[in-house]
């Protein structure tokens, strides 16, 4: 078991190191995809400030299909192209939304969500699935955010094998 250890007053560039050392430990010897996004999910939840929900959607049957989270709830099924998971996933790209409700076509699973962030997970040049973080404050999510949080996936892929949890998609 990992005891997590508190980033308080830390600043976030310091947040996310100490966040991913921590990941790293925690994966260690474990290469279950599902297992590992499930305490990432978590660890994810205990460091970073003011989320009300983190997890995952991996490709499953041509659309995102929820994975491990922490939160309230969450839509099941997302198409791609479709709110800003939809769209990261279609994109391969980072996407940081500062007011939700300026994203168009914005998917609202839990009302309370102002701010997000999603990433694409990415092996083999193949999509996975994506990285999802909402928060109830606006403008939470920056380019730091995405530095650090991309770091996080790429201890994810490294650490994972995702057969099964996933359709291989086109790169």
């Amino acid at each position: 078991m990992h005891e997590v250890t508190a980033t308080q007053g830390l600043s976030k560039p310091e947040t996310y190191r100490e966040m991913n050392s921590q990941l790293e430990a925690v994966l260690a010897g474990e290469r279950d995809g599902l297992a590992n996004a499930a305490n990432m999910a978590a660890l994810i939840r205990q460091m970073l400030p003011d989320l009300n929900w983190a997890g995952f959607y991996f490709l499953r049957g041509g659309e995102l299909v929820v994975g491990p989270f922490q939160g309230r709830v969450a839509c099941v099924r997302i198409a791609l192209g479709k709110g800003v998971c939809g769209t990261s996933a279609q994109s391969r790209a980072v996407i940081v939304v500062p007011d939700v409700h300026e994203f168009p076509g914005h998917i609202a699973c839990d009302p309370r969500s102002r701010s997000e962030i999603v990433l694409p997970i990415m092996s083999a040049g193949a999509l996975v699935g994506v990285l999802d973080l909402d928060s109830p404050l606006l403008a939470r999510f920056d380019g730091e955010d995405a530095a650090g949080l991309s770091a996080a996936v790429a201890i994810l892929v490294r650490g994972s094998d995702f057969r099964g949890l996933h359709d291989a998609s086109p790169r």
